[in-house]
């Protein structure tokens, strides 16, 4: 049995723009849920994109949903698939990769493995998943389900999220605290260039951090 619901409301295209200047890892330094498990890596990390989540369920080794969502997704779109616990099956290749890139899809994510590595890198389609696998999915048309609520990589991801993406992980966020988090996160980043430039004039990073107050007021004499 198939399920397919209505595509959510994507983001408006001013934060999506915001969005794609946000490393992760600053949205990491002020923010500890919401990550995707570290092990889903990027297979092309030099890539970042932003998009909306459309969330897509596919148990075992079936990916006839997968087919079909492929007519549905829209530009800007950001494919997030639960895989189930099945780290086997690749459901994600090269023909689906020139699809989803035909289609506008932004970027993917998969709680198991995808193939077709040199097609995904030929066309560039940023790719997030948990390495290759040789052994793929087939269309069973057994289930699936498209636009519920997933668990990929540990996070629970709904239709409709806020997604970014880059060489350090995946990162999802509601979209009422987006623009939030992106915001405070461009801030920390034209910060860093700042505190760059006053170490490049000779400073030392813990007296701008604060930790030499912090350990010279606590440390021990050694004799």
């Amino acid at each position: 049995m198939f399920e397919v619901n209505e595509m959510p409301r994507q983001i408006d295209a001013d934060l999506i723009k915001l969005m794609e200047r946000v490393e992760t890892a600053t949205i990491g330094h002020f923010l500890h849920s919401g990550f995707v498990d570290r092990e889903i890596r990027a297979v092309l990390p030099e890539k970042r994109v932003a998009g909306t989540a459309v969330t897509i369920r596919i148990p075992h080794a079936d990916s006839t949903i997968l087919h079909y969502l492929t007519k549905i997704v829209r530009p800007g779109d950001f494919v997030a698939i639960e895989r189930c616990g099945d780290n086997r099956h690749a459901c994600w290749g090269g023909v689906v990769t020139h699809a989803m890139k035909l289609a506008g899809v932004v970027g993917a994510v998969i709680d198991g493995p995808a193939t077709d590595f040199s097609e995904i890198r030929k066309v560039e389609m940023p790719m997030w998943c948990r390495g290759p696998s040789p052994i793929t999915t087939k269309i069973l048309g057994l289930e699936g389900a498209i636009n519920v609520p997933v668990t990929v990589g540990g996070q629970v991801i709904k239709p409709g999220d806020a997604i970014i993406a880059d060489e350090s992980g995946v990162v999802v966020l509601a979209p009422s605290h987006a623009r939030a988090a992106a915001e405070k996160a461009l801030g920390m980043q034209e910060n860093e260039i700042l505190l760059l430039e006053r170490l490049r004039k000779g400073e030392f990073l813990p007296d701008i951090s604060g930790a030499t107050k912090i350990v010279e007021g606590q440390k021990r004499q050694v004799a």
